[in-house]
């Protein structure tokens, strides 16, 4: 494929294939949370940045694609253990001191949304509900940053108790991990019973005025599949918007097969036995859900809401990604599959200005891959090598 024309703004376009990788220095046997990882190449303080990157203050990459979207993970640690995402036992956690502190997460934000053109924060994990100073970190970010799109992600376990605080602290917006209404298929998927926690903390979101909630849910062939009905009907009737998330490789035991995929195209069939989908007109803007409009198949002209399916294997949108994701000890990662990070926490901790660490980020982002960690979208294709974080551990 040729070079295209790209042009200003986050409206991403189609470049050559095959750009080099601007080179960052070798780590020999880093840790991410407690496992040593020998194939994460760590942007250490100093590496030297593309002198083809233009001097332009936002985050660009070689790919005429603008990061405007961050993910902050706060911790890494969850209450969970779905088996999509980590092993039974559980994973060996940062330590403590390896976290970002309250002040240092208002401070790297503050810098994201001042000095490189981002325009909404979500706050993730692991489960960011099992980090204790939660709200002062929400409260800080909105005493700074008054008309900021401030969301979290949380599999809902503990919001019971803590929605009506993070309201007041000012959370704009709630997006909750839920994969079944069945006690039973979610103790199989969480290894946890409890669905009824994560239900309960569901209302109390929408008590607490977080509504209208995004649920996320991702199906698993022959666990919850035929479920997929029974999640949109119980999203409808409570005015949530649901979005089917594709399974990725980025659970910790490595068993991810694209042969086991419930992909898009299967959703949509799946869908289609009990409802009318059709494509909603309102630009997709860089979401990554493509949307639809549902109605009843008895009254396919009254709509009932939406249902949004993020196919980031089948049928991926990475020309268009506006994400930058910061780890919860303060990595860059500019892609979900990438293998390489560019820390800022040392260079913050070292004393480096607001200017030097907004300079490392845009170089992290810079370097960005062109899709799935590589020069081509194609999870599980030859070439694909799977990051040895999981989810918990990038923060979605």
């Amino acid at each position: 494929m040729g070079s295209a024309e790209t042009t200003q703004g986050s409206t991403a376009t189609a470049v050559s294939l095959g750009m080099p990788g601007i080179p960052g220095r070798r780590i020999d046997a880093p840790q991410i949370g407690g496992v040593q990882i020998e194939e994460t190449r760590l942007r250490g303080p100093g590496f030297a940045p593309d002198p083809a990157r233009p001097a332009d203050p936002r985050l660009l990459d070689r790919f005429g694609r603008t990061a405007t979207d961050l993910r902050v993970s706060v911790i890494d640690k969850c209450n969970l253990r779905c088996t999509y995402c980590m092993p039974a036992d559980g994973m060996a956690w940062l330590p403590q001191n390896r976290l970002l502190t309250a002040e240092e997460i208002r401070r790297l934000v503050g810098i994201a949304v001042r000095d490189l053109g981002v325009r909404e924060v979500r706050l993730t994990g692991g489960e960011p509900l099992v980090r204790k100073d939660l709200a002062d970190i929400v409260a800080g970010l909105r005493t700074d940053h008054p008309d900021l799109p401030l969301s979290l992600t949380t599999n809902a376990v503990g919001l019971a108790e803590r929605a009506a605080e993070l309201a007041a602290a000012g959370l704009t917006r709630i997006n909750v991990s839920l994969d079944t209404l069945r006690a039973d298929t979610f103790a199989t998927l969480a290894r946890r019973p409890f669905l009824d926690r994560a239900l309960a903390g569901i209302e109390a979101a929408v008590a607490a005025g977080l509504a209208p909630l995004k649920i996320n849910a991702v199906l698993l062939r022959g666990v919850n599949d035929e479920q997929a009905p029974e999640l949109v009907s119980w999203a409808l009737d409570h005015g949530h918007e649901l979005r089917f998330i594709e399974q990725m490789p980025l659970d910790a035991d490595h068993g991810w097969r694209r042969e086991n995929l419930v992909g898009a195209a299967e959703t949509r069939a799946l869908l289609s036995r009990d409802f009318v989908l059709s494509p909603d007109p309102r630009a997709r803007n860089g979401a990554p859900a493509e949307r639809f409009l549902v109605a009843a198949k008895a009254r396919p002209d009254v709509v009932l809401g939406t249902v949004g399916i993020i196919a980031s294997v089948t049928e991926p949108f990475c020309g268009d990604c506006r994400r930058t994701r910061l780890t919860a000890e303060g990595r860059v990662m500019s892609c979900l599959f990438s293998r390489e990070e560019t820390d800022l926490a040392g260079p913050l901790r070292s004393g480096a200005t607001d200017a030097e660490i907004a300079d490392r980020w845009r170089g992290a982002m810079w370097a960005k891959p062109r899709a799935h960690g590589m020069d081509r979208p194609g999870l599980g294709d030859a070439g694909f090598v799977q990051p040895e974080r999981t989810m918990s551990a990038i923060g979605g």
